[in-house]
């Protein structure tokens, strides 16, 4: 029997490789700026080329790479970061493992332009699918120019399955805030198609957040400081009024590298928990100071899993500095003690004071069992209980950002169904030829706005509400990079949006019928949405624009309906081509057969 068991080739031992480390163009930007920030860059540029499919470069100012070393960079395992295996537990550098380089140079082409500072000449070296093609000596500034070109092109099966232009850019960026909100001092630009992104000078770390999230976070953050014998925890968090149901805000950074950490994430979530609604996220910056011996960094490719030897220990500082954060500011109202108050009381009248002894007065006709006994005592103690269970009352509902049911009222609805009976706000309840139909009210408004907004954008008929004062929306870079995709959309729905330039857009018009909506958070909801759907296609991004617009006027919960109104809406869910599901698949009716009720009885 021949031999069947061989060794890889370099080549394809890298390509395998290149599938864990490089797995999409963020992933280039990621371990060339990492490698930027340890060879003690001052100024970074990335340049990048359609989201980084044509062109991904990263020049720094670093130390740069001496002539043998430039080749010695691209083989695997090559490093300058561990000798021995207790270095892996001792880092304090971003790389470290010499994958990174040769994955790259795997499955793209690849140009590096480097010099040190004692090098009469610098090095360019050109290197494609692994091979080296060509090495000269050149006149090169002290740092590094990495350029990766044509990401892909000797994978196509890789190459096809990235995602759309808008996507793969926003991954980018994603990338590039990790490493800026931890480096504020170190100068930034970032640069898409010709196009200035983000420009962010030498800073301290609150300004560097505001820099890139924007301006309307300065009077929002809250400022994080514990320090303990063996963990320092800092940074910002948001005030409890920033926290929203998306949002892209929050950080955990260990030792200057970004981390996902559910288990940390829960302790903030739990420390805000009494001061935000049910389901929303606060925001937060959080960076934590330990000694590296007590993490492992190398449980994960990407190195955004890291393991701690303390977690519990590092859960409850963590929780007790964003609880004391919370407390320290004027974000929450108290009282004031030292106040003086004055209260004037009622002077008692003795003339005015009665000493009857309380009576009960019985109506002696009165029938329980009659109909119509609505009398007591005397007809001018009639009570009104219709008033009594006024079902327009709308006490504790959130009434302010949502859209009316104005449609018109249904002349042809049956009599049974004119009287829907409201339940806590939230069903309507109607008798049907089967049995008893339960409707939840709010899922209902949310199917007949979303086939409505789908409508007016399918048929490009929306109609727009000029607003008398426009308001002006700064956007962050994420936002901004997905807006351009949904611009059409938006303006067949009716929002009319003009651009200003660096991500500040004027709103001319909104929908008509919305007036009464938070545009500017209405907005950047449906925009958080589509990022966090991550939506590729034209189809599915008109869906989740739709569907992040109907929520967001839809009643809410705790809303009593009119009879009208009801009726009304129940008609426009019958006519809707999925009555029974949500356009995300949540159950909209519920129905009880004659029989599953008569059962209940026996």
């Amino acid at each position: 029997m021949s031999n069947v068991i061989h060794l890889l080739s370099d080549a394809i031992a890298n390509q395998i490789a290149a599938g864990e480390v490089i797995q999409r163009p963020a992933s280039v930007v990621k371990e060339l700026m990492e490698n930027s920030l340890d060879a003690g860059a001052n100024n970074i540029h990335l340049v990048v080329k359609d989201a980084g499919r044509t062109l991904i470069q990263v020049i720094d100012d670093g130390k740069g790479i001496s002539e043998d070393d430039a080749v010695m960079a691209f083989e695997r395992h090559a490093t300058s970061k561990i000798s021995t295996a207790d270095d892996l537990f001792a880092l304090s550098t971003m790389g470290f493992r010499g994958e990174a380089l040769a994955s790259i140079a795997a499955v793209a082409q690849v140009e590096l332009k480097t010099a040190c500072s004692n090098d009469s000449a610098g090095t360019l070296l050109r290197i494609a699918a692994s091979r080296i093609e060509s090495q000269e000596s050149v006149a090169c500034m002290r740092g590094s120019i990495f350029s990766v070109k044509n990401l892909f092109f000797n994978v196509p099966a890789r190459r096809k399955f990235l995602k759309a232009n808008e996507t793969e850019l926003r991954n980018i960026i994603t990338e590039f805030e990790r490493i800026v909100l931890v480096n504020p001092q170190i100068a930034f630009t970032m640069k898409h198609n010709d196009v200035e992104i983000m420009n962010l000078p030498v800073s301290n770390l609150k300004q560097r957040i505001i820099n890139v999230f924007g301006k309307r976070l300065n009077a929002r953050l809250l400022t994080v400081n514990a320090e303990t014998s063996f963990v320092n925890v800092t940074g910002f968090i948001g005030t409890p009024d920033s926290s929203r149901k998306r949002s892209n805000m929050q950080f955990f950074f260990a030792n200057n590298r970004y981390m996902r950490h559910p288990y940390f994430h829960k302790a903030v979530v739990n420390a805000f928990e009494p001061f935000i609604s049910a389901g929303e996220i606060p925001n937060y910056f959080i960076y934590i100071s330990i000694d590296p011996a007590s993490l492992d960094v190398n449980i994960h490719p990407t190195k955004t899993e890291i393991k701690f030897e303390n977690e519990q220990s590092i859960w409850m500082v963590i929780s007790g500095a964003v609880k004391e954060a919370i407390g320290k500011s004027s974000a929450l109202p108290g009282l004031d003690f030292n106040r003086e108050v004055s209260i004037e009381m009622p002077v008692y009248d003795r003339s005015r004071a009665g000493n009857n002894s309380p009576g009960i007065r019985l109506n002696p006709g009165y029938n329980p069992f009659g109909s119509g006994q609505r009398a007591y005592n005397s007809p001018s103690h009639a009570y009104d209980w219709e008033k009594l269970y006024d079902k327009n009352n709308t006490s504790g509902a959130d009434t302010g950002n949502q859209a009316e049911i104005t449609q018109p009222f249904p002349e042809n609805l049956s009599e049974e169904h004119r009287n829907m009976l409201t339940y806590h706000g939230k069903y309507l309840l109607t008798p049907i030829k089967s049995g008893l139909c339960v409707i939840y009210q709010r899922r209902a408004h949310i199917r007949v706005l979303f086939d409505d907004y789908m409508q007016r954008i399918v048929g490009k008929e929306g109609v727009s509400q000029g607003v008398l004062f426009p308001e002006v929306i700064t956007f962050t870079h994420k936002e901004a990079a997905v807006l351009p995709v949904l611009l059409d959309d938006l303006a067949y729905i009716g929002f009319d949006l003009a651009d200003l330039g660096n991500n500040s857009y004027s709103v001319n018009g909104i929908p008509a019928g919305l007036e009464n909506i938070n545009t500017v958070e209405a907005l950047k909801d449906i925009l958080d949405k589509v990022i966090e759907t991550g939506c590729e296609i034209k189809e599915e991004i008109t869906e989740a624009l739709a569907l992040a617009l109907a929520r967001k006027t839809a009643i809410p919960h705790c809303k009593y309906l009119t009879d009208e109104e009801a009726a009304s809406l129940t008609a426009s869910l019958f006519s809707s081509s999925s009555p029974n599901y949500t356009p995300d698949g949540k159950i909209i009716i519920v129905t009880l057969t004659d029989d599953e009720i008569d059962r209940r009885f026996k």
